[in-house]
């Protein structure tokens, strides 16, 4: 008789020191979505919009009974945008706050570092950033809701090909999705029969760009590319006018909210950019099977906080993916979670409709982005 409860003891203690490394339902009433969002930084203006939805749509879920029956609690903490951070954040939502799935990370950076500890802890993780290396090798237990930035380079040179531009100029940003946008763009642009004749580079923390500019200006470039987000992008517009430089300067979605054209000022005007058509909304046709759902999102957000940006929006489309995902599983089990989140099908959301697999955890396609242009201080669609 010792000898087996000393066994069962040490069985006891072992799972015990080992539950973490498990997947935990708990049993309460609640069901807990965990977030890592960058809040403060130079990032905030993803983080700020993502948060803001997130809170604004479990409160209205909650209102209407939950989901299962349970009320949806978020668990959330501030990045800054720092990698490090994330990780430590991760490993708390798993280990102390036992959250059911996370949604967050707000920058590629911070997404990318924490897959390997989703992908151990086996957690469900829809990621907000825009890096195709979140998603491609597919990772079992890894998601995400924006468009990638190779997405988003085949857009541009689309459009570049229309306007018979074949040679252009490539600047970006040090950050993990500015590196992440240049590889693609290097690697796609001979597809469209387009050279990049300029490879130039700053730190996202940089106030003035314009010493690449002006080796840009002495190339033969038709038009320059700039992929990066933050306060960096509207400094290379303002120094792009200011340098008297008259070639079509395009951006990644990475800037597609209200805030660049404010930082930009007057020196945004003609940008081009991909961007998901939450932007304009009320430009598409009553049969585009979004506008309702664009309209509703963006007229329901600017009453509470003001106006709408695409990052927003992705974490919108992160949590109805999640919900509809537990209201098929039918419970907590985080396995049935993630297998229901890769079966998702015909989801209209903010960035498109989403039809996921086992072969692709975005469910996006190139169609799912729109070509804008800012004029007059707002976007129009091209």
């Amino acid at each position: 008789m010792k000898v087996l409860k000393l066994f069962l003891t040490v069985i006891f203690i072992l799972l015990f020191n080992m539950s973490p490394l498990v997947p935990i339902v708990h049993a309460s009433g609640i069901i807990k979505i965990g977030s890592f969002l960058a809040l403060t930084g130079p990032a905030s203006f993803l983080g700020d919009p993502e948060l803001k939805t997130l809170k604004m749509y479990i409160d209205q879920i909650n209102s209407q009974g939950g989901v299962l029956g349970k009320k949806l609690e978020l668990v959330y903490y501030d990045t800054a945008g720092h990698a490090k951070s994330a990780k430590d954040i991760v490993k708390r939502l798993i280990q102390k706050d036992r959250v059911d799935v996370i949604i967050g990370g707000s920058t590629s950076g911070t997404s990318l570092a924490v897959i390997d500890i989703v992908q151990a802890r086996k957690i469900p993780f829809i990621s907000l950033a825009g890096s195709i290396k979140i998603v491609q090798p597919v990772k079992k237990w890894v998601f995400k809701t924006p468009h990638t930035d190779r997405m988003a380079a085949a857009k541009i040179f689309e459009d570049m090909k229309k306007r018979h531009i074949t040679r252009i100029a490539l600047i970006t940003g040090n950050g993990g999705f500015d590196k992440s946008g240049r590889a693609q763009c290097l690697d796609l642009a001979p597809r469209y029969g387009i050279k990049i004749v300029a490879d130039e580079s700053y730190g996202n923390a940089d106030t003035d760009m314009t010493t690449q500019l002006t080796k840009i200006r002495a190339t033969d470039a038709q038009a320059i590319l700039n992929f990066g987000f933050g306060k960096a992008p509207a400094i290379v517009a303002k120094n792009v006018k200011q340098l008297g430089i008259r070639l079509p300067l395009y951006e990644s979605h990475g800037v597609a909210s209200k805030k660049f054209i404010a930082l930009a000022g007057d020196a945004a005007e003609g940008i081009r950019l991909p961007a998901a058509a939450l932007l304009v909304a009320d430009k598409l046709p009553d049969s585009d099977p979004q506008k309702k759902v664009l309209l509703g999102y963006r007229n329901m957000y600017e009453a509470k906080y003001g106006p709408v940006s695409t990052f927003g929006g992705h974490a919108y489309d992160a949590l109805f993916i999640t919900v509809g995902a537990i209201r098929r599983a039918g419970c907590l089990d985080k396995a049935k979670i993630r297998d229901e989140i890769e079966k998702t099908k015909g989801f209209v959301g903010t960035g498109g409709i989403f039809n996921m697999s086992p072969e692709d955890h975005l469910g996006l396609g190139l169609d799912a982005f729109k070509m804008l242009e800012i004029r007059n201080g707002t976007w129009e669609l091209i």
